[in-house]
């Protein structure tokens, strides 16, 4: 059965995650039941990242496998009129080897998190990004994120529910960065790894948001990372502001068969 790769963009206020569920609407159900409508299936379709409720991307990446030959255009065309009217696309489409994984092949994960400094609600970018209604010291918050860079015990910074064998990580970066943007001034946190833990980027972040705010000094990131105890954490971040940026493959699945961008 041919495999493909396909790069996903979609708004994860309606869904329950990305993972399929039985009772809530879901990312890959909504992907599956697509490609349900071409192909006899069962599918069962694979992502680098399952992505939590309210969440977004526009990085994601998956892959599937089809009973017969399709061209890739052809495909993800296909995929994005049976996808309607969910807040989903497929952005780019590859045919890939039969044992490319999408979760297992892929070399490194990004995220962006977006937090909006003004108290004036968000309209034209509602729930894409946090709002704090003050100002942040996003030097301070640079600071304070540059202790958790590089290989760590992350189990202060992940979810209780984390199903993973290790809470070590490493953190390739964890920048900060305050920005000007359509609405107002924000404040972009940026992380890249191979691997994340269950909640990691919101749980930093929300952390991190205490330093801006003058509550924790940048010191206390690295305290709170030494106490590997979920307790010494601060209030998690909402998933409004999270998007899952891109996933890197050496080679690129889609640097030849793009399609769709």
């Amino acid at each position: 059965m041919p495999r493909y790769a396909l790069k996903l963009e979609y708004l994860g206020a309606p869904f329950a995650g990305w993972q399929r569920q039985a009772d809530q609407p879901s990312v890959q159900g909504a992907l599956e039941a697509a490609l349900l409508r071409l192909d006899p299936g069962p599918h069962a379709v694979a992502a680098a990242g399952r992505t939590d409720a309210g969440v977004h991307a526009w990085g994601q990446v998956a892959h599937c496998d089809m009973g017969r030959d399709w061209d890739p255009f052809r495909l993800s065309e296909a995929l994005n009129a049976h996808l309607r009217p969910h807040p989903v696309a497929v952005t780019a489409c590859a045919r890939v080897a039969d044992d490319w994984h999408a979760r297992f092949s892929a070399l490194e994960r990004g995220y962006l998190y977006r937090i909006a400094l003004r108290r004036a609600p968000l309209v034209l970018g509602a729930g894409r990004a946090w709002r704090v209604g003050r100002m942040l010291d996003a030097a301070a918050m640079a600071e304070g994120a540059a202790h958790l860079l590089g290989r760590h015990d992350f189990t202060t910074f992940r979810s209780s529910m984390c199903q993973a064998d290790s809470p070590l990580r490493t953190l390739d970066e964890l920048s900060v960065a305050r920005v000007d943007g359509p609405e107002g001034p924000e404040v972009h946190v940026r992380a890249r790894a191979r691997s994340f833990l269950h909640n990691q980027v919101r749980s930093i972040v929300g952390s991190l948001e205490r330093v801006g705010a003058g509550a924790w000094t940048p010191a206390r990131m690295a305290e709170a990372l030494a106490a590997r105890d979920r307790a010494a954490c601060g209030p998690v971040a909402p998933p409004d502001g999270l998007h899952f940026t891109h996933v890197r493959y050496d080679p690129d699945p889609f640097g030849s068969e793009a399609t769709g961008t």
